[in-house]
């Protein structure tokens, strides 16, 4: 079997508390996208995990796939497999690649060996893979809160709008984004905001991590400022950077967008 993981974007990124554990509770909303890589799952006599497409970093014992795969190995009685995963979505992108690939792992072999699991399990059990992953379980538009794992349904209508991201190849270290953050609430209701049309986001929906993440790499803010310049009705980072999107009305000209963004990937949805 195959399927096809697909990226999100943050509208919106406010990081509202820090834990007693250590981790920070969030405000956001994940909006999937249809960037895509491709998974495939079949039944072997040993287990395999190869990979194609972008180069992955690590051991493959680490990819969130083959944690899936072993999560569900533990607990149901599942043959041995070989996992393809064909890698499109770049990484340390912000733009939750990993989190799909797992979480939609999970999907797959419980479809294939139909072992029966409802969302709301196959969302603990991406929980325990990460923060982000749970979202990809029901892939829908999401108000994210906690530290990712609580979600609330919401209406994001873009239609009649077109998207691009640039991805400009820099890596952000999480310290790096944290390091100038102050939790506090967000001085505005994102799920009333959202209902708006694009262009009143602009200068009220924010990501946190901009400020500090376009200080250390001013690159990244050049992007923005070249999509709002290119007529985006609003443009962002997403997740800690170092991705940057566009959300464009009618008419847009990708070709015009790549033009000074030669050594980025460019991805556009109509």
């Amino acid at each position: 079997m195959i399927a096809f993981p697909n990226a999100k974007i943050n509208i919106g990124l406010n990081i509202t508390s820090k834990r007693a554990d250590g981790y920070h509770n969030l405000s956001s909303c994940f909006l999937p996208i249809d960037w895509k890589d491709a998974l495939e799952i079949v039944p072997t006599d040993q287990f395999e995990f190869t990979s194609s497409g972008l180069d992955i970093p690590g051991d493959s014992s680490g990819n969130l796939c083959v944690k899936a795969y072993n999560l569900l190995k533990e607990k149901h009685n599942i043959p041995p497999v070989k996992m393809h995963l064909h890698k499109v979505i770049p990484m340390g992108a912000g733009l939750g690649g990993g989190s799909a690939d797992g979480a939609f792992a999970l999907k797959l072999l419980n479809d294939q060996f139909e072992i029966g699991l409802a969302n709301d399990e196959l969302e603990a059990y991406a929980k325990t893979l990460g923060a982000d992953c749970p979202f990809f379980i029901d892939n829908k538009p999401k108000l994210v809160t906690g530290i990712g794992e609580v979600m609330e349904d919401v209406t994001v209508d873009l239609s009649g709008y077109s998207m691009v991201v640039v991805f400009p190849g820099i890596h952000v270290s999480t310290k790096t984004a944290f390091a100038g953050i102050n939790p506090k609430e967000p001085s505005y209701d994102l799920k009333t905001i959202l209902q708006q049309p694009p262009k009143n986001w602009q200068g009220t929906i924010i990501n946190d991590f901009e400020k500090t993440v376009f200080a250390a790499h001013p690159e990244i803010l050049k992007i923005k400022e070249q999509l709002l310049q290119q007529g985006a009705a609003y443009a962002s980072m997403t997740g800690t950077g170092s991705a940057v999107f566009g959300v464009f009305g009618e008419g847009v000209n990708l070709d015009s967008i790549k033009d000074g963004l030669s050594n980025c990937i460019i991805w556009g949805m109509k």
